[in-house]
C-alpha cells in the first residue's frame, strides 16, 4: 500500500466500531504517562544502562565504567530512570546500588526485540 493510498476513499463512519474502541481506549492520562514511558526507552544511553542492570545490581562508578561515560552523565540518566520508575535504588555504606524496579521492564524489552527480529 502506498503512502497516498493510506487514507479512506470513503465517508462512511462505522459507528459502532467507533463507539467500540471508544469504550476500550484508555483514558486520556493513562495515554499520555504510556507515552511518556516510551520517550524514556527513546535514548540509546538510557536502552543500555537498563541492559546492564538486567545482568546485575551495579553503581554509577560501574555504570559509567561499562559504558566508558562521566559519573555525572550516568547519574543524570539513571534519574530520568528513577522518575520513570524503571530502576531502584539502595545505599550499602557510601555506595549507591542500582536495579531494575520489577521484571516487567524486561518484558517490555524482550517484546521490542522480538518485533524487531521479525521478518
Amino acid at each position: 500500500m502506498t503512502e497516498e493510498n493510506m487514507g479512506c476513499s470513503c465517508n462512511l463512519i462505522h459507528e459502532e466500531i467507533v463507539d467500540m474502541v471508544k469504550k476500550e481506549m484508555p483514558a486520556e492520562e493513562i495515554l499520555y504517562d504510556l507515552a511518556e514511558l516510551f520517550k524514556v526507552f527513546g535514548d540509546t544511553t538510557r536502552v543500555k544502562i537498563l541492559y546492564a542492570l538486567f545482568a546485575a545490581e551495579m553503581c554509577v562508578c560501574d555504570i559509567a565504567s561499562l559504558l566508558g561515560m562521566t559519573q555525572s552523565a550516568i547519574s543524570h540518566q539513571l534519574r530520568v530512570l528513577k522518575q520513570a520508575r524503571l530502576v531502584k535504588n539502595r545505599r550499602d555504606g557510601k555506595v549507591m546500588y542500582y536495579s531494575l524496579d520489577d521484571e516487567h521492564i524486561k518484558h517490555i524489552f524482550d517484546q521490542g526485540l522480538l518485533h524487531i527480529n521479525e521478518k
